[in-house]
């Protein structure tokens, strides 16, 4: 990192472009992102689907060249590094966690990278279901069980390419609410990492649209990264479009439908993300219908204008933060059946990359 840079980006990442045996099981053979990816269909008039990757094509995540090429991709247009998402459902359950392990591995790409626990259950629409069963549960089995986590990790953490903050390596935690064992959890790592001769580890708690950022500070985070998607659809419509909205749901007619112009206003906010630890997102985009269908929200007609101009907005309120801190988390590098990914598309190709690059350059 540059002392003199205008942000550090980061960019989740997720790794369910291969295929598992879990899937296997639940969705069919051979399933992966790319399934939901290329059955999305449109569901009203201008509605950008299906999405078709272009440059790298509908890839697979256990060919080390794929790897290597998002990693330059990513580095070439100014991000820092991939958060991978990573999978402890408790008692060592782990999931998708391949292509992970064998970037630690290998040792290539040589880009950085840090980890984001992604602990939560896997049921509902969310997660592609018509109903609210679940595929997988999230256990906090105890100290034990967050001991083994802690040092199945600690290769990654003492690796020269994972991202620090003050000295320490960066741990995303998705749900810091979910459940009050988040608490011992960061409590038992803590120790943990000076036992084991680091200086700590730099935990950044995820805070959604309607939690005030005081709460996920209270489980001991270090920090907070902030993710508006809904802050426009919570917060700041009228009466006559939550009615329609409202109805809309019942009756089944489309999506719930927002644009990315206005809705992209109100992905930050001033005085909240320009706090020293408050560590804000830029979003180029959101679609979950490939996944959930009617469910789905749609931020639709996202363009690269747009983008950087929202871009922009997010760097211009980090700049009087110490260099260690301009963190802005980029969601996401390539969550396609999310319509929220950088990699280039037939349509767009390098446009989003390309906006990015210029605000921060």
């Amino acid at each position: 990192m540059s002392l003199g840079t205008k942000a550090r980006v980061i960019a989740f990442y997720l790794p369910q472009f291969h295929p598992i045996p879990e899937n296997d099981k639940w969705w069919g053979k051979g399933f992966t992102e790319w399934t939901n990816v290329g059955k999305a269909k449109k569901f009203f008039k201008g509605h950008y689907q299906p999405r078709v990757p272009a440059d790298l094509g509908y890839y697979d995540l256990r060919v080390p060249e794929v790897r290597e090429a998002q990693a330059q991709m990513a580095k070439d247009y100014g991000i820092e590094g991939f958060c991978y998402w990573h999978y402890w459902f408790g008692n060592g359950k782990r999931l998708l966690e391949r292509p992970f392990n064998e970037v630690l591995e290998l040792g290539k790409p040589d880009f950085p990278f840090c980890l984001a626990w992604a602990n939560e259950t896997w049921k509902g629409f969310a997660h592609g279901l018509k109903n609210r069963n679940i595929l997988i549960e999230q256990y906090y089995p105890g100290i034990k069980d967050y001991e083994d986590h802690f040092y199945a990790l600690l290769p990654a953490f003492k690796d020269k390419r994972y991202i620090l903050i003050d000295d320490m390596p960066i741990f995303v935690i998705f749900k810091p609410l979910v459940d009050p064992e988040v608490i011992t959890f960061i409590e038992t790592w803590r120790k943990l990492s000076i036992e084991n001769g680091l200086k700590g580890i730099y935990f950044v708690g995820i805070s959604p649209d309607l939690e005030p950022i005081e709460n996920v500070y209270a489980t001991g985070v270090d920090a907070v990264n902030t993710i508006r998607l809904n802050n426009y659809i919570v917060n700041y419509r009228g009466v006559q479009r939550k009615i329609f909205d409202y109805l809309n749901r019942k009756l089944h007619l489309f999506p719930t439908l927002v644009s990315y112009k206005k809705a992209s206003k109100y992905f930050s906010i001033n005085y909240i993300d320009n706090q020293e630890t408050v560590f804000p997102s830029i979003i180029p985009g959101w679609d979950h219908t490939p996944r959930s269908g009617f469910n789905g929200i749609v931020v639709n007609n996202s363009t690269p204008q747009l983008f950087q101009s929202h871009v922009q907005k997010v760097v211009d309120l980090i700049q009087k933060k110490q260099p260690e801190h301009k963190v802005i988390f980029l969601k996401s590098w390539n969550e396609w059946a999310e319509g929220n990914y950088m990699e280039p598309d037939l349509k767009f190709g390098y446009q989003f990359l390309e906006a990015l690059k210029s605000v921060l350059k």
